[in-house]
């Protein structure tokens, strides 16, 4: 982060805030800390104050106005090039121009944000014009932007649509905070490629206007994917047209989740849908009783479907192919985590049809994780038909065995609790890309069961990066490519522990701390209180 050298106050007539950014002339580089001296103007001490010989004198910029500090946003801009000038305070005969039409959106947005005039295309130039613009250079991470301001002016500059909208976002926050944007050139990027929160909407049902205030306050915090967790034992929470059997009285219907989708497209958010097998389906089970799951006793295991029947991953695909239409986007989580038949400890005796459809699909060595292994696979399969990413919880996958997952799928990495767990960087020496979803700074469980506690945004912001995937230990630097981002995540173990609202609160500093370690994840420049300070003013 490039810190501006701090000035004095501003000149109560600039009617700009205190601590304004400055422009230094307009040729784009930083400003001095003090005016030119009279030796080193050609025009001498008079054109140096920008006067001529026998006039008043007439203060120039860089006398009336300090040098500029950077925005002051959640998460802070990484770098900012401070100049002297007035900066920009936003007027309804202010106008957006727009340099293509696919910017229209992201122009229409901030206009109605800011009280600005939308104008669309324009090619003529005006005092106070905002313009936001596409510069699509080769390798450029699509969600960099530079923000100039300068001459009463502010231009918006991204390769891509969402570093325009992120650039639009630093705008509106900067605005929100001193009535104003300062003087100077931002220049930003986000440090990870992920940046969510996940919703437990299965054991939790949220109104559909819940999610979508979510998805504002996110796309305003330049987070880029919201997870719903909507199947689970306890409910199944969108509408199917496949099964309708199995859907909860309290859901979401698939125009409602059009409409989330569609929100979320316009803030540049992913929705990342879950479906979690061969695990976690009681919601699914209470209708179909005949894929349950039982063991050497014929006791009838929570949740788990009998994977050795072929109409369990019938039911399953069926959704998964259903639902491929109603999510656009790469991601898609498939679950895998806490089957019932692998946390004993003797998986082949007390499951002995498991381990004989084991042998039987993968030869005489083959074990009950070979066949969890080899359903994972497949659901990865039905997904990428689809050209979808598969991502799967880490206690899906497996040390040793006759069977491998795939190696494209991501592993969202959140606990090291269970049977046989393996550490983080085992996953990352097999090559294969990791989310960080850590249970010990990043999970809001309901109630508050087990040893769960819910985190809080200081202790994000203090103590967790995205290199820290288990516990409180960072993993080595060399592995930092390969972990894509985070995602902070809501459980509903106990539904009723909290409202919707108290929910919604309970997270506000959390998201803050969790993405300005997404987007930087150095040590911030404030301390917690000046943090938390900001985001009380940011709103």
């Amino acid at each position: 982060m490039v810190a501006a050298v701090a000035a004095g106050a501003l000149v109560a007539a600039s009617g700009v805030s205190l601590g304004l950014w400055a422009a230094s002339g307009g040729d784009g580089g930083s400003a001095g800390p003090t005016p030119a001296s009279s030796a080193e103007s050609p025009g001498g001490a008079d054109e140096a104050a920008g006067t001529t010989p026998g006039a008043s004198p007439r203060p120039s910029p860089s006398r009336l106005f300090p040098l500029s500090k950077e925005p002051r946003t959640i998460p802070a801009v990484r770098a900012h090039t401070p100049e002297r000038g007035p900066g920009w305070r936003p007027a309804r005969d202010h106008r957006v121009i727009v340099a293509d039409p696919v910017l229209a959106d992201e122009g229409r947005l901030i206009a109605g944000e800011l009280g600005l005039t939308y104008a669309g295309g324009k090619d003529d130039e005006r005092d106070g014009d905002l313009r936001l613009e596409l510069n699509r250079g080769a390798g450029a991470n699509p969600e960099s932007y530079t923000m100039t301001v300068r001459g009463g002016r502010v231009t918006v500059t991204a390769p891509a649509e969402a570093g325009v909208f992120y650039g639009t976002r630093t705008l509106k926050q900067s605005v929100k905070g001193t009535g104003a944007t300062p003087e100077g050139v931002v220049r930003d990027e986000p440090a990870k490629q992920r940046r969510g929160l996940m919703l437990d909407i299965a054991r939790k049902h949220y109104d559909a206007d819940w999610i979508e205030d979510r998805i504002r306050e996110l796309g305003d915090l330049k987070f880029n994917e919201i997870g719903l967790h909507f199947s689970d034992d306890q409910g199944f929470r969108i509408a199917s047209d496949s099964h309708p059997e199995i859907v909860s009285a309290d859901h979401l219907t698939k125009a409602q989740v059009k409409r989330i989708v569609g929100l979320a497209a316009s803030r540049h958010i992913t929705v990342v849908p879950e479906i979690d097998s061969p695990g976690h389906l009681g919601a699914v089970l209470a209708a179909h009783p005949d894929l349950q799951l039982r063991d050497v006793g014929g006791g009838a295991v929570r949740g788990a479907v009998d994977i050795s029947d072929p109409r369990s991953a019938r039911i399953v695909d069926d959704l998964l192919k259903e639902y491929a239409g109603l999510f656009p986007g790469a991601p898609w989580h498939l679950g895998g985590d806490e089957y019932q038949a692998l946390v004993v400890d003797d998986p082949e005796a007390s499951f002995p049809d498991l381990a004989a459809a084991a042998r039987g699909k993968y030869g005489s060595g083959a074990t009950v994780e070979d066949l969890a292994t080899g359903w994972l696979n497949d659901r990865a399969a039905t997904v990428r038909a689809h050209g979808r990413t598969p991502r799967a919880w880490n206690d899906g996958f497996f040390r040793d065995g006759s069977v491998r997952a795939a190696k494209d799928i991501q592993v969202a990495y959140w606990t090291g609790k269970e049977i046989g767990a393996r550490q983080p960087a085992e996953y990352l020496e097999e090559g294969r890309e990791v989310v960080n979803y850590n249970d010990e700074f990043l999970y809001y469980v309901l109630g508050e069961p087990l040893t769960f506690v819910y985190p809080t945004g200081e202790r994000i912001y203090e103590q967790w990066t995205p290199r820290v995937l288990r516990g409180t230990t960072a993993v080595p630097e060399r592995y930092d490519d390969q972990i894509l981002g985070g995602s902070f995540a809501v459980w509903g173990d106990l539904p009723r522990s909290q409202t919707q609202a108290q929910v919604a609160a309970g997270i506000r500093m959390p998201l803050r701390a969790t993405v300005q370690k997404l987007w930087d994840p150095d040590e911030p420049g404030l301390s917690w209180a000046e943090f938390r300070k900001l985001a009380d003013e940011l709103g």
